[in-house]
């Protein structure tokens, strides 16, 4: 059994490499058995359909994504303040630049969830549990503002990770570290 598991988890993330690397098109299992190095049809043995591929995919993305609870209760030992929230999203920013290919998967499956409804309801799940535990997270650890501030905070730094993984030079002329700093100034309030 573990053995499966492994294999299922080295083909989700071949999958998660497909989507990045070539868009939801190009997400096939004949791609994502090539891309794991496994035999033609592997895939398929795990997956009955492309849209449950899909879905879990979604899912692993989030394991992927999601900080070592460890790494968490250190990022958050300062006294709660705006700068603690720069350095949080900051932190937040290079973790998402460390699985880049992860977050332009993400970006992808959002698209192909417009025709999925499926897609839709498990990544809408996946995303507001996601969205849920950060609002729970900043509130409960004292940090300024309130649900609304980290909506916001969403809002913004996925905008700005989407222009800069996608047309990178849209920003030139400033740092993702200087246009952090400026929304989270422009956003959040002082404690």
């Amino acid at each position: 059994m573990a053995r499966n598991q492994e294999r299922r988890t080295t083909l989700l993330d071949a999958a998660i490499e497909v989507l990045g690397d070539e868009g939801a098109r190009g997400l096939t299992f004949r791609a994502v058995d090539a891309r794991a190095g496994v035999p033609t049809g592997t895939s398929s043995n795990y997956f009955t359909d492309r849209d449950q591929l899909l879905s879990q995919v979604a899912d692993r993305i989030f394991v992927r994504m999601t900080p070592e609870p460890d790494s968490l209760v250190a990022a958050l030992e300062p006294k709660p303040s705006r700068e603690l929230v720069v350095e949080l999203m900051r932190w937040v920013a290079r973790r998402m630049a460390a699985e880049r290919t992860c977050y332009l998967g993400l970006f992808e499956l959002r698209l192909e969830a417009t025709r999925r409804p499926e897609l839709r309801t498990q990544l809408t799940k996946v995303l507001r549990t996601d969205l849920a535990y950060n609002i729970r997270t900043h509130v409960e650890n004292g940090m300024p503002g309130d649900a609304d501030t980290v909506r916001l905070l969403y809002f913004a730094l996925t905008g700005l990770l989407f222009d800069h993984f996608t047309v990178p030079g849209l920003h030139d002329d400033r740092e993702l570290d200087d246009l952090i700093e400026t929304l989270v100034s422009r956003i959040v309030p002082e404690a």
